[in-house]
């Protein structure tokens, strides 16, 4: 699909897409929410987030080892793990101003009490130090702990995963089904621990780096086992569509996320399956081409991930605030609008602020071929 030093594409558009999926799933009033992959499957964009996560680290840790060397790589995950715990800890401050901001305008939300403010009035100097420590984290900055420590293994695990990729699946299929009780040792002010079990959901971002490391080669998208599996797909993704839509009467408990239940690594695993073979057959490819606003957040994913959770709770607000009655729909499509477009200039923005940096750097000599690597000396 890419050559090795190149980011893909279709990557890039799926990150995108998620994060847009993202910031309305979490409007309550968005109209588009009711299309979005929760609504017909029993996972939904969190999957697709962690998988392309682990894609994407795997793919730039490798260019990495292969245009400077595995020191360098490894000291560009290291530094990125602080960034998303930066970022986490940002994400965490807007959560809380957000919800002084609905006090202060005494608006009455659930929002309100998952935004943490109330705990932060009656011990600021404690929940502090819990949120720097982990163990509270307010509304929707709670993935970005999980993301920093997949960060720190990605030096270690990707390497193993080119070298021996049936030791990194079955590690990873062990840790998870343990992930419950070691969840235990996670820290944590809630009784029910982390919103994203990391031991769990390192599942998803294994699965992702094992996809990129050893891609199915194009045999087999082209061979009759394929062909049957894509059939089977099929059939699993309708059947768990007539499920949600016609047979399931309240939405599935909290721990089968938080844990990453089997139901979802199956209803996952087969819309991916449906997707790589249209990845294979280029549809992405061009559907990426035509809209590039989409693929260029992806390319700007955490900045784009803060923007959506703020903006998701500022827009969640402001429609349990308006009322327009039978016409409510219309301020949904709005709200929608509004997170979608802002996420397109903001990325935009971001493209255009990181492009002008760059030309102001010296440029780096190019490293010889033979030098690239020490490990294939």
């Amino acid at each position: 699909m890419n050559s090795p030093n190149r980011r893909s594409l279709e990557v890039d558009f799926f990150r995108g897409v998620v994060l847009l999926v993202i910031a309305v799933d979490h409007i309550s009033g968005s109209l588009l929410s009711r299309f979005t992959l929760h609504s017909y499957a029993f996972c939904d964009s969190a999957e697709v987030f962690v998988f392309l996560g682990g894609y994407a680290s795997a793919a730039a840790y490798t260019t990495l080892e292969a245009n400077r060397s595995h020191a360098a790589a490894c000291r560009r995950f290291l530094k990125r793990s602080w960034e998303i715990y930066r970022a986490y800890l940002f994400t965490a401050v807007m959560m809380l101003l957000g919800g002084a901001l609905l006090m202060w305008l005494r608006i009455d939300t659930p929002m309100l009490q998952v935004t943490e403010w109330p705990s932060f009035l009656a011990r600021p100097i404690g929940l502090t130090f819990d949120i720097a420590t982990l163990r509270h984290q307010p509304y929707l900055s709670a993935v970005l702990p999980m993301y920093a420590m997949f960060a720190l293994a990605v030096p270690l695990v990707v390497p193993l995963a080119e070298r021996k990729p049936v030791v990194v699946l079955f590690g990873s299929l062990g840790i998870w089904l343990f992930a419950s009780q070691l969840a235990q040792w996670l820290p944590s002010a809630y009784a029910e621990g982390w919103s994203f079990n990391p031991f769990a959901w390192q599942l998803m971002f294994a699965l992702g780096m094992l996809a990129r490391v050893q891609p199915i080669s194009a045999e087999f998208h082209n061979s009759k086992t394929a062909r049957w599996l894509t059939r089977g797909a099929i059939v699993v993704v309708l059947t768990f569509a007539f499920a949600k839509l016609f047979l399931e009467t309240q939405a599935p408990p909290g721990y089968m996320k938080q844990n990453l239940a089997s139901l979802r690594i199956v209803s996952f695993v087969v819309i991916a399956w449906l997707f790589a073979q249209a990845v294979h057959a280029g549809w992405i490819r061009e559907l990426a081409k035509s809209l590039p606003s989409v693929v260029n957040i992806g390319k700007q994913g955490l900045v784009c991930f803060i923007a959506g959770a703020c903006m998701s709770l500022v827009i969640d607000t402001t429609l349990r605030v308006v009322s327009l009655g039978h016409y409510q729909w219309i301020a949904g499509l709005t709200g929608d609008a509004v997170a979608i477009g802002g996420l397109i200039l903001l990325a935009a923005f971001w493209r255009d602020r990181k492009e002008a940096q760059r030309a102001r750097l010296p440029k780096r000599p190019p490293v010889p071929a033979h030098a690239a690597n020490p490990r294939d000396r």
